[in-house]
């Protein structure tokens, strides 16, 4: 039939340019983060995992497992319906409240995932609000490109961490219209920071709102994970702080935090929300437990930037290129997809070392990459081991070094 022809044909473009993804089958360990187990067509065998989003293994927490199992014997497997009809448990509840409260904002809303956040909430601010402008960091997320796409609002694109390119945009606009300066605090790729700051002087001198995704950033930094907005002292600067539960936090879901007004706006108006189902309660308790363990504990984050910096400083060592960033993503630079997906295969079958390689779309061609993520619970022995085994494949393939 044609349409199978069509998709295989696209199927096969995908595998001759070296972008086609294959999913590696794992079986996390509970309790022994970051060890799995790989699912292969014959037989297993046992890796570490270095590119988890699980920054800190919360996902493995004693806290969040077991108030995951209480609130399962509690209230059951789902939530038995959207949040409108049947489907707020009080859990969801004090999920919202511990938001809030990480951000001091007055108050959250709970979404099914980051990018339904992100997707749903700037779709319905821009979308709703007459001759809004959005004005788009050229780097932010998938999910903030789909949501201002579907405001069907006016977009103007700015230079990626530059203030003064949003000033000058900003003051082309007419002074009277509404305005929203989306951005995100760390990149995800690059591992960049946003001049968070500077950012919000400029949208204040022009009155525009401001929109900041904190997905990478939430429970890894300030004195109580509330982000890069709460480690630099800006929080209360922000219109919208957006994040995640399925990243530091080890669970899974997305949440907006701000004014009251705001979140029941978009609570009130925003498809995506009113007609999804809610999360399962116990999703819901475990990630309410991994906020407040976040919140009084600093021993992990101290931990995970130790590793951080003890991993770049080796692959410095031995010229392993990687990005220089400020955060805690290690992107190391390899810049051809056929030759990315060969190195993360020999670490795999040869290392027992799992590391996905990031291709086009996700990063621009050309800048193919390996993503590391260390954390806490990666030992010092860890990450000898990467290195090393990064050091014989650099050499083996005859692969550029860094100077």
């Amino acid at each position: 039939m044609k349409h199978e022809i069509f998709f295989r044909k696209q199927l096969d473009g995908l595998r001759r340019e070296g972008n086609y993804r294959v999913f590696v089958d794992l079986e996390r360990h509970a309790g022994d983060f970051p060890r799995a187990t790989h699912r292969k067509e014959r037989g297993q065998a046992p890796v570490t995992v270095w590119c988890s989003n699980d920054y800190l293994g919360m996902g493995q927490h004693p806290a969040v497992i077991g108030a995951m199992h209480q609130a399962l014997d509690r209230c059951g497997a789902g939530a038995g319906g959207t949040r409108n009809i049947a489907g707020t448990n009080h859990y969801h509840v004090e999920l919202e409240r511990e938001l809030a409260g990480l951000h001091r904002t007055e108050a959250a809303l709970l979404f099914n995932s980051g990018y339904m956040s992100n997707w749903a909430t700037l779709s319905t601010l821009a979308g709703r609000m007459p001759n809004c402008v959005v004005l788009s960091d050229e780097c932010n997320h998938a999910s903030m490109i789909e949501g201002v796409r579907h405001s069907r609002a006016e977009k103007r694109i700015w230079a990626h961490n530059d203030p003064g390119d949003l000033r000058r945009q900003l003051a082309a606009l007419d002074p009277d219209c509404p305005k929203l300066v989306a951005f995100e605090s760390v990149y995800s790729m690059d591992g960049d920071i946003a001049p968070i700051a500077d950012i919000c002087d400029v949208a204040d001198e022009f009155g525009a709102m401001t929109y900041l995704d904190e997905v990478h950033a939430v429970g890894l930094y300030g004195p109580r994970g509330g982000g890069i907005s709460e480690r630099d002292g800006v929080a209360h600067r922000l219109t919208v702080i957006e994040g995640t539960l399925a990243k530091a936090f080890g669970v899974v879901g997305g949440y907006i935090a701000g004014s009251a007004a705001m979140c029941d706006f978009v609570r009130s108006f925003a498809s995506g929300f009113i007609f999804t189902t809610s999360l399962p309660p116990a999703v819901a308790a475990g990630a309410a437990a991994s906020i407040r363990h976040l919140k009084g504990s600093s021993a992990e984050r101290v931990r995970h930037q130790e590793q951080v910096v003890k991993l770049r400083r080796m692959l410095d060592a031995i010229g392993v290129p990687h990005y220089d960033n400020p955060s805690h993503i290690v992107p190391v630079m390899v810049g051809d997809p056929v030759l990315c997906k060969q190195i993360s295969d020999r670490l795999l079958d040869e290392f027992a070392i799992y590391v996905q390689p990031i291709n086009y779309p996700t990063v621009p061609r050309g800048t193919e990459r390996l993503r590391i993520t260390p954390s806490p619970l990666h030992s010092d022995a860890d990450i000898a081991h990467l290195v090393q085994a990064l050091g014989a494949i650099w050499s083996d393939m005859s692969l550029r070094r860094a100077a």
